[in-house]
Order: C-alpha cells, then structure tokens, then sequence
C-alpha cells in the first residue's frame, strides 16, 4: 500500500458522497495504489451508515467507529495509527481542504521532502474567526520553543518515517501540527485557498477551539510559567516599594499622617490577589496536562473496524 489517505469525520453525511467521487477521480488518474481511513468519531447521524455504503462500493474504503467523541485531533492520531502507506495525507472531510491540490503535495515527496504541509491562504470564515485565527497562530509562533509554520493546519503528507516518529509521542493532549513540527525532518509548505464547508456546520465549538489553542501553547511553550515568575517579581517590588513608600510618610511627613490609606490598600490587594490567581490558573493548566498524562489512559476506544485486515 503506496498511499494513505485520512479523513477524520464527525456527523458529515451531507459531505461524504461529494467528498469520496472527488477523491475517486483523483485516485482513478494520480494515485491509484491507495487506501482511504475514515475515523468516525462518534458520529450521531447517519455518517457510519454512509461510509458502510461507501465501503461496499469500494474496498479501499476502511472506517474506524469509536465509541464515543473523542475530538478531532485524537481522530487524527487514530488514522495515523492505522494507516499503512509509505505516503501518509490528513486532509478535513467537510472540502475545506481540497483533495486536487494533492498531487502538488505528491510531487513535493518525490522531490525528497518528508512533510508538505498545506498554509491557508485566505479563509472563508467570519471576520471575526479570521482575525481570532491569525492572533493564535502569530501568538503560538512567538511563545512556542519550536518553529511551527504560521496559519497551517492539520492537512498535510508524511513520508512513512515522520507518522512512526508522531505514533511513537505518548501524549494525550494532542496538539497534532505541534507534534509535526517538533519530529523535525525536511519540510515545505504549500499556500492553497481554503473552501467554506461543502456542507453543515462546523463542529469545532468555541470551547474545542479554546482547548485546542490551549493544547498548542501549554504544549510547545514555556513561556506562561516564565511570565508567571516575572509578574511575580514585579508584584514583589511594588510590594516593596509601596512599604518604603508607606514608612517614610508615617514617619517622616506630616502631610499624610491622617490619611488613612484605605484606596491604597484595596489596590494593592487586588493586585496581588489578581496575580496570585492568574498564575495559579496557568500552573493549572500544566497540571492538568500531567494528571492526563500521569493516568495513562488510552487516547481512544475504538468500537468497531471495517475493512483492516
């Protein structure tokens, strides 16, 4: 098996006959020797349904059911997982990722790069969401200790040797391009445009995109407990300051000897209670990681596979 192709799938009914005739053509002309990973990830609609009728009508077509949502990037590690090509593409099943720009990605491996991952151009979503996009990506890549590509995403090709390297990461927190970046190897990227969705809406809610912006920096960065330790000395010199401050015009003036400080007080201990809870929620944040991590529960439960041998 030359080719694997992995499509992480979440109630996507309406997008999986467009997706699979796109994908068939190419294949039919570029890339036959391939097999197509659909990891259903506890999909409610009628997404297992549709990918049982695909499998019948193709046998390249295999499908992993987990029991339940896990998200989408442990979806992502699961066909990973799985996938038994030498030639490895991610690619999102609602279009938004077009399928025809990878034989672009194919030839950037045959020049001897080991990951194409693909940088959105221009995105379809809401002003909002772009500007909210943009602001992580450009935060991520100055706070992160490694170089992630900025506005790149989870669609890309790996040679063989860069998914073993990824499957080998133990972690459950799954920051999945994080990880692509950090394995290293030769890499390039390629700008495409990216579609709107074919179809539905998107399934990422606000706060899966939160974790999963969490999961990238709390993961690749060091900076937030670095942060902590300078506010906290700069809490600690203020505190100093204000005492010198205060001891010099109790005894030392009479122009404040009846003031009784009490707005100076609440300021400071709102300042102080402020930093003392801003730096226990970051420390939080890295202690859940590894209370995930120190539990060593499996990242998924697979329910049922369809067409691995």
């Amino acid at each position: 098996m030359k080719y694997s192709l992995i499509f992480p799938v979440y109630n996507e009914e309406k997008n999986l006959h467009s997706l699979y005739q796109r994908v068939n053509q190419l294949t039919e002309t570029s890339f036959s020797d391939c097999e197509l990973i659909f990891v259903n990830d506890g999909s409610f609609d009628k997404t297992a349904d549709k990918l049982k009728e695909l499998h019948i009508q193709d046998r390249r077509i295999k499908i992993i059911n987990f029991s339940r949502n896990f998200g989408h990037q442990i979806a992502v590690t699961a066909g990973l997982n799985f996938a038994q090509g030498e030639i490895v593409a991610v690619l999102d099943a609602d279009l938004q990722d077009p399928p025809e720009i990878l034989p672009e990605c194919f030839e950037k491996i045959k020049q001897g790069y080991d990951v194409v991952y693909a940088i959105r151009k221009n995105r379809k979503e809401g002003l909002v969401k772009k500007i909210a996009y943009s602001l992580f990506y450009r935060l991520l890549r100055t706070m992160a200790n490694i170089n992630i590509p900025l506005d790149s995403g989870d669609f890309c090709v790996m040679r063989r040797p860069v998914v073993e390297a990824i499957n080998s990461l133990p972690e459950r927190n799954r920051f999945v391009r994080g990880l692509r970046s950090w394995v290293g190897y030769k890499q390039v990227g390629i700008e495409y445009e990216r579609a709107g969705r074919y179809a539905g809406e998107s399934k990422y809610k606000f706060s899966q995109l939160m974790k999963l912006a969490f999961d990238g920096i709390f993961s690749f960065s060091y900076l937030p407990l670095q942060l902590m330790f300078i506010f906290g000395l700069f809490a600690l010199l203020l505190a100093v300051i204000g005492s010198i401050m205060a001891v010099y015009l109790r005894f030392f003036t009479t122009a404040y000897r009846t003031v009784p400080g009490f707005a100076t007080t609440i300021i400071l201990i709102m300042f102080a209670a402020g930093v003392q809870l801003f730096t226990l929620g970051i420390m939080g944040e890295y202690m859940r990681r590894m209370y995930d991590e120190v539990k060593q529960r499996p990242q998924y439960i697979i329910e049922s596979k369809i067409g691995f041998s």
